[in-house]
């Protein structure tokens, strides 16, 4: 296993999950004192598993066709309109 690359995508999903809609939500569930914060995590784990999972599958399946070196570019251009677009909507 490459623990550099692992490091890299662990603090790259890290940074980019803190403070977003998914833990703000996950937040407002734990909140309620009648839910169980076992319930609460397993469940928002389970979510960022099986969310992680599709990525993946869909990114070797995207792979098989387009080159990673277009990937970057259509990743980066599609980021660069999700904050123009979040720019304008603010």
């Amino acid at each position: 296993m490459d623990y550099k690359l692992l490091f890299t995508i662990f603090s790259a999903v890290f940074v980019a999950e803190l403070g977003d809609k998914t833990q703000l939500a996950t937040m407002l569930f734990a909140a309620d004192r009648q839910v169980s914060k076992l319930t609460v995590f397993l469940g928002a784990s389970l979510a960022l598993v099986v969310a992680s999972a599709i990525g993946v599958a869909a990114g070797g399946l995207v792979s098989q066709y387009i080159s990673e070196r277009h990937l970057h570019y259509i990743a980066g251009i599609g980021f660069i309109l999700i904050g123009i677009w979040t720019l304008i909507r603010a």
